[in-house]
């Protein structure tokens, strides 16, 4: 073979290589969709439709319940996924659906509810300390005695049960999440949300 031939041949080689090494070796297109909608990858489990629904879903009830948005002070509110848990077949970040629903719902209240964050006591308590040492200013806010107290935390809980026909690889799920706002002082619900869902598939999907 020619010299000439010869590197013809390399470069098709390498050619080859680097489609085949390259992000989408499969040839499957990436797709951008609107996280509302359904997309290519479904499976029987929660999916970002279902937490973009739930969220809005719960903002409206949240906001049409008088203890909570019409109180005057406005309450004070604790919304994480501290009291939150997962006892369903899927795996899930309790983070994701938590915070989609604290952001909506901060954004839609508009000072009807005011929320406090425990997942930063040790933050602000750390900048306090610098502050009353003398190590900083204070800042242009003024100084509070005391971080600011919580009238009602959020808890929940998502479970699912689920039947296989092992015959014919079918899975069928029904999908459970139950939200609680608490009273911190009596320990009194005053308010409950309930999104559930069924859904059946020949093959369900990984969950990560």
């Amino acid at each position: 073979m020619s010299s000439k031939l010869l590197f013809a041949a390399g470069l098709a080689a390498l050619s080859m290589s680097a489609c085949a090494s390259g992000p989408n070796p499969s040839g499957v297109q990436t797709v951008q969709f609107d996280p509302g909608t359904k997309g290519p990858v479904q499976g029987v489990g929660i999916e970002g439709q279902d937490i973009v629904a739930m969220a809005d879903q719960m903002v409206r009830d949240m906001l049409a319940n008088p203890m909570i948005a019409g109180r005057q002070p406005s309450p004070r509110v604790i919304l994480d996924a501290e009291y939150f848990r997962n006892e369903s077949a899927q795996r899930i970040n309790t983070n994701i659906i938590v915070d989609n629903l604290r952001v909506n719902l901060q954004r839609a209240a508009n000072g009807r509810i005011r929320f406090v964050s425990r997942e930063s006591m040790d933050m602000v308590a750390g900048e306090r300390d610098l502050k009353r040492d003398g190590v900083t200013d204070q800042g242009t806010l003024p100084m509070t005695r005391n971080q600011l107290g919580a009238d009602y935390r959020l808890r929940g809980r998502i479970t699912s049960t689920e039947q296989i026909k092992t015959s014919q690889g079918l899975i069928q799920r029904y999908n459970q999440i139950i939200f609680e706002m608490v009273d911190l002082e009596t320990s009194e619900i005053v308010w409950t949300g309930l999104y559930n869902f069924a859904r059946a598939g020949a093959d369900d999907v990984i969950y990560r």
